[in-house]
C-alpha cells in the first residue's frame, strides 16, 4: 500500500504523456507511475505504447494507451476525450512529443521551407494547441509541463530552427502561465541536457561522448529517469507555487557542445585545428 505521507506523492492523479512510449518520454511514464499517478501515453508507434503501460501497470496504477500524432487536432482532442471518459479528469499534462531527425539537419544557410516547417510545427505549433487542448479540459487546475531542450537557450548549429521553436516553447510557457493562473493551472518547461536514450546513436562514437562529458562538471550524461524525477515535482502539490519557470537539467554544463562541434569543423576546413 502506498503511503500518502510521502512527499512527491501522485496517488490518484491523471498524467496524460505525449511521445510517452520512448526515451525521455518513457522515463517520464515510469516516474509518474512509480509516484502513483495514473498514466495516459500516447504516441505515434503503438508498440512502445503497450511496453509503457505494461511497465506502468506493474508498478501499481492505471494504465491506458492513446495512439496519437499531436499534428492532427482530431487526435490530440481525441486523446483528450479518451482520458476525461476513462479517468474524468486530467491533472497534468507533459508535452514531450517533438524532435528533429537526420533528414532536419542541417547549415542555416541551406535550410528549406519544408525542413523548417516540419520541425517548428511539431515542436513549437503542435506544442502549444497540446497545451490549449489540456487547459480547456483541466477544469479543477493542474499541472502542463513543456519539455524543451538546452537548444533553446543556447546556439544550436546544424539545427538552428529546433533551437528557435524550443525558444518559443520556453516564452510560451511564461505567457500560457500568466494567461492560466487564474485557473489553477500551472505551466512549467523543463530543458534537458545531453541525455542518453534508445536513440542516441552519436553517442556511440567514443570522441563525441568525450567532448560530451569534457562539458559537464558532474562528468556523466544524463538519464531518462534524471528528468522524470523533475517532472514529478512539478506535477506534485509540493510544486504548488511554482509556474512561468524554465528548468534546465544538464548537470552544470554551460557550454554548449554543438556549438563546439561547428566550430572545431569549421576551424578544420579553414585548417585552423594544425595551427
Amino acid at each position: 500500500m502506498r503511503d500518502h505521507g510521502l512527499v512527491f506523492d501522485l496517488s490518484g492523479k491523471v498524467v496524460v504523456i505525449t511521445g510517452g512510449g520512448r526515451g525521455i518520454g518513457r522515463g517520464i511514464t515510469r516516474a509518474m507511475a512509480k509516484a502513483g499517478a495514473n498514466v495516459v501515453v500516447a504516441a505515434r508507434e503503438v508498440q512502445p505504447l503497450l511496453d509503457a503501460v505494461a511497465e506502468a501497470r506493474g508498478l501499481g496504477v492505471e494504465a491506458l494507451h492513446v495512439p496519437t500524432d499531436i499534428t492532427r487536432p482530431s487526435e490530440i482532442g481525441a486523446l483528450v476525450a479518451r482520458t476525461l471518459e476513462v479517468f474524468g479528469g486530467i491533472d497534468c499534462w507533459v508535452n514531450n512529443a517533438g524532435s528533429a531527425t537526420t533528414d532536419d539537419i542541417g547549415p542555416l544557410i541551406d535550410l528549406t521551407e519544408k525542413q523548417w516547417d516540419v520541425v517548428v510545427d511539431l515542436n513549437l505549433k503542435w506544442t502549444f494547441f497540446a497545451a490549449q487542448a489540456a487547459a480547456r479540459a483541466m477544469t479543477r487546475g493542474g499541472s502542463i509541463i513543456n519539455i524543451s531542450s538546452r537548444s533553446g537557450s543556447q546556439p544550436n548549429p546544424m539545427t538552428g530552427h529546433y533551437g528557435a521553436a524550443k525558444a518559443g516553447v520556453e516564452n510560451l510557457t511564461a505567457t500560457m502561465a500568466v494567461e492560466w493562473g487564474h485557473m489553477g493551472i500551472r505551466v512549467n518547461a523543463v530543458a534537458p541536457g545531453v541525455v542518453v536514450t534508445e536513440n542516441s546513436v552519436v553517442l556511440d562514437r567514443p570522441s563525441r561522448r568525450r567532448r560530451q562529458l569534457e562539458t559537464i562538471p558532474l562528468r556523466r550524461l544524463g538519464t531518462v529517469d534524471d528528468i522524470g524525477a523533475l517532472c514529478v515535482y512539478l506535477a506534485s502539490d509540493e510544486a504548488s507555487w511554482v509556474t512561468g519557470e524554465v528548468i534546465q537539467v544538464h548537470g552544470g554544463s554551460r557550454i554548449p557542445i554543438g556549438l563546439l562541434s561547428y566550430l572545431y569543423h569549421v576551424n578544420e576546413r579553414l585548417g585552423w585545428n594544425d595551427l
